[in-house]
Formats: structure tokens, sequence, C-alpha cells
């Protein structure tokens, strides 16, 4: 399948920017380009320096893999650059990255990196480079809507990564291309296989790539010395029932590791339910604590044709998805002003704060992108507006 860059003018007159992060994905789109006829530009961005990672398997942006998209892109014939970002991604990524956790949140490093080193920073040194557009080997599609474009989900369901993406801005994806949109990943490796890419059969990232031991609280200690303070673990009826070390080691949805004997009164395992950073306590329950009514969103950024407000006025339902590993489900927009909030009729488990809900036009596996937010707070499917209300800061408090 050849894709459609869907670029005006000649190929051969056009300059793509193509982000080269080393690995197989983003190789073939290089390759995709360059068969295309464009004039391409490769670049790579180093984002942080340590040795753990030049060896690791399995982390992306490691340092070897400078030299791996280096390599590719001599293989293919095409002009290479690295950019030193590792103080932008210090300061945009794993700053904010730890300041969540402290604040017993779960938050998404992928997200917030695509959202300003990648599709900030980088879009803009594309464009100073001529870029008349940026490739990434993301799998995501997007199409023209108008002026505009639209964001769907991959061909691969797999390997969608649209919950990823969805902060990316109407200005951004206007100027961003995803060429590996429509293939599935094994086609991805047989164009790698037939050029002899080095690449072909490297394996996928799947760590936080600054977390190279895989122990993500290592950073944390580093940066935010006093979030790993010890606090209280308390059932939701009030018991205590044990200590902890810190409530970055936890998060909702947790069941292993709680190191407390017993569960409820009946036996049933118990589970992470709230994580409370000013009480430095570790709320804890059964797992039906952890279905969730209703989820307050902040940060919001939407790439929808109809604005929310009309949306939520016309009861138009929208497919939400808390978690990357989760399919959407379907649920209710609610607006109050600037406030948006998804309201899950049967309740949504693994919804924690920190966390993305991305909002979807539909559940068909290529379903368009609305866009979505960060989750500020919940309200459990079985409690009041009171006790909610209650338990939350009053500046996140849900509009209900």
């Amino acid at each position: 399948m050849k894709p459609d860059f869907e670029i005006e003018g000649l190929p051969q007159k056009t300059r793509i920017v193509v982000a080269m992060s080393g690995g197989v994905d983003s190789s073939v789109a290089a390759v995709l380009a360059k068969r295309a006829g464009y004039d391409v530009v490769g670049v790579t961005l180093q984002l942080y320096n340590h040795g753990e990672a030049i060896q690791k398997k399995g982390a992306c942006c490691a340092g070897s893999d400078i030299h791996d998209a280096r390599m590719v892109a001599a293989k293919i014939g095409i002009p290479h650059f690295v950019l030193d970002y590792e103080e932008r991604f210090r300061e945009q990524v794993i700053r904010p990255f730890a300041d969540s956790y402290a604040r017993g949140e779960t938050p998404v490093p992928c997200i917030s990196c695509n959202q300003t080193v990648k599709f900030k920073d980088l879009l803009a040194t594309a464009k100073d480079l001529g870029g008349t557009a940026l490739v990434t080997g993301h799998y995501i599609e997007s199409r023209g809507a108008g002026n505009h474009r639209a964001m769907y989900r991959a061909h691969d369901a797999d390997r969608d990564q649209s919950y990823f993406l969805y902060a990316t801005t109407q200005e951004q994806l206007d100027y961003l291309r995803f060429p590996l949109g429509g293939l599935a990943k094994p086609a991805v490796r047989a164009i790698a296989e037939e050029l002899g890419l080095i690449v072909a059969n490297k394996p996928d990232s799947q760590d936080i790539c600054f977390v190279p031991s895989g122990r993500y609280t290592t950073i944390i200690d580093r940066l935010k010395p006093n979030a790993g303070e010890p606090g209280e673990i308390v059932h939701l009826d009030g018991r205590t029932l044990g200590t902890h070390q810190g409530i970055i080691h936890y998060t909702v949805g947790q069941r292993r590791g709680l190191n407390i004997a017993l569960g409820t009164p009946e036996g049933e395992p118990l589970y992470v339910i709230k994580l409370d950073a000013k009480t430095k306590r570790v709320i804890v329950g059964p797992r039906e604590a952890l279905l969730v009514g209703r989820a307050q969103l902040r940060d919001i950024n939407w790439l929808g044709t109809v604005s929310p407000a009309e949306m939520a006025q016309a009861q138009t339902p929208v497919f939400a998805r808390v978690r990357s590993t989760r399919s959407p489900v379907e649920a209710a927009l609610h607006c109050d002003g600037n406030r948006i909030s998804i309201g899950f009729a049967d309740g949504e488990e693994g919804v924690a704060p920190g966390q993305a809900c991305v909002l979807y036009d539909s559940a068909d596996p290529r379903a368009r992108v609305l866009g979505g937010g960060v989750i500020a707070a919940t309200l459990p499917l079985d409690e009041s507006r009171e006790k909610i209300v209650s338990a939350l800061q009053p500046e996140a408090a849900l509009v209900v």
C-alpha cells in the first residue's frame, strides 16, 4: 500500500522532515517519504544521556538509537541531523512527571513528550529547515477535513497510538503526516527487511525512555525528595491497615505490593482506590469501589468539528478511553462553562487522576479522535456528591 502524504506541490520540490527515533517504525516512515520522491531530511532528538539506556532493549530514545537512525539515513541516502533537546526534555517532561506523581497522580509522560518536545519544539525546527510537513512513525491516521485535517485511529488496532496523540493541536495536526496509519506492523517490518535495514527486527520500545532500570521512583526521589514520605494505608471504612513508604509507590487500581495482611472482613482482596497527597494516605477498598461514575477533565484539547458544549447540549454520546490498554466505552459528555466531565452509566475501572481520557466519535476501530484531557478528579459510581466533594480538593470538585 502506497501512502498518500496529501501534500500540495511536486514531491521532488517539496521537503519533508522525518522524526527518526532509531526504531523500525520511524525508519520505514522515512523510507516511504523517500520512495514517494520527496526531499527528505531525517532528524533525531537526543533527549537524555545515561549509560544504562545505551544497551537496554525495549527502551526508546536510548543512546544506541541515535547510531541506528544515522545508519538508516545513510542507507536510504538522506541527510541526518541530531538535535540536543536534553534540557527541554528535562524541564517539559521529566520534571512535570515527578511533580504529578508527588501529587498522587499517574501521569503519562509519552503524551507530554509528544505535546511539547516533539510536536512543539521539533515541529518549529522542521519549519526552520524548510519542511512542508513533519513526518513521524506513529500508528495514527490523519485525513483532510475541509480546511484542516482530522485524526483517526490506526488501521492496526493493536498498534493504534491515538491515546498518546490526543493532545496534538489542530495547527500541529495540519502540519503532521503519519504514513504508517494504514499499515500493519508485519508489513512495516517487511519493508525494513526488504531494504536490509539494521532496525528491521529491533524490539519495540516498552518502557518509559528516561527510566532504563524500570524504577520510576528513582527519578522521583531525586527530583522530589519529600514525595517518598511514609504514611498510612487506610480502608474506605476508616480502618488503618498498615503503613507505606510513600504514595509514589502506588497507583489507582493496584492490588499487589500493598503489604497488608488482610483484605475485607470477608477475605476479599483490596485495591488502591485513591491516593491522598495532602494526608499522605493510601486509601484501599474492594474492587467494586474502583468503579467510577464520572471523571472531571482539565487541560482539554479539542479536535472535533462540533464543540463540546454543543455535543453536551445535544446529548451526543462519545466513546471514552481512560487507559491506552483499554477499549473506548460509551459515555456522556457534560459541560459547565469551561469545565468538562465524562459520565459512565455502568461505571469504568482504571480511572486515575493524571491519566488521559481520550474521546472518540464511535466505537469503530477506525473512529475519529474528538480530543480529550487529563483526568483531574473522579466520582465513584456508588457515592453521593457530598461524599466525593468532601474527599477532593475544592478546586478539583466535580460538577454534577
